[in-house]
């Protein structure tokens, strides 16, 4: 198992920037993720998340996705929405084995909307798996970490804040 920590400074924080468009490595598939969403390219952003009905993501905007299509359709709908969203990955761990890699750490950044700039501080898990030689993103899940961040967020991306329902309890 390799554990690398950017609190042990072994790790720089991960903006994508760096990234080759390889999947070779876990930290490669990280990298290339954080590229693909801060230059909103799907086409990337396809190259990096599993082919496959088996992904799932659950953030606070798209709520709990399942299959690679519904993922897409929700960053191509951040994507195309005018909205900006940056952020880069942090005080962090890489854990990695054979066959899959969990990157647990935080995410901060922005979202500019309408002329407004909403700081963001997010809780993130990313898990890989390694197909064919290559590392894919299995599932990613994100927590705002302030409820006021968190309609903030919302509202800029959405342009309401999603009201908790006896449905999603």
């Amino acid at each position: 198992m390799v554990i690398l920590s950017e609190g042990h400074n072994t790790m720089k924080i991960i903006t994508g920037a760096d990234a080759g468009c390889t999947l070779n490595s876990a930290a490669e598939a990280l990298n290339t993720f954080y590229r693909a969403f801060n230059q909103k390219d799907i086409t990337l952003m396809e190259t990096v998340w599993l082919p496959s009905d088996e992904p799932s993501m659950d953030n606070p905007i798209g709520g709990i996705r399942r299959g690679w299509p519904e993922i897409r359709g929700g960053y191509e709908k951040l994507f195309a929405s005018g909205v900006n969203v940056y952020v880069e990955f942090y005080d962090y761990t890489l854990q990695e084995q054979d066959s899959f890699a969990l990157a647990v750490g935080r995410e901060r950044g922005y979202c500019d909307a309408s002329g407004e700039r909403v700081p963001l501080e997010i809780r993130t898990s990313r898990l890989f798996v390694r197909r064919d030689g290559k590392w894919r993103q299995m599932h990613h899940h994100g927590s705002v970490e302030y409820p006021s961040l968190l309609a903030s967020y919302q509202k800029a991306v959405l342009g309401q804040v999603l009201e908790l329902t006896r449905e999603s309890q």
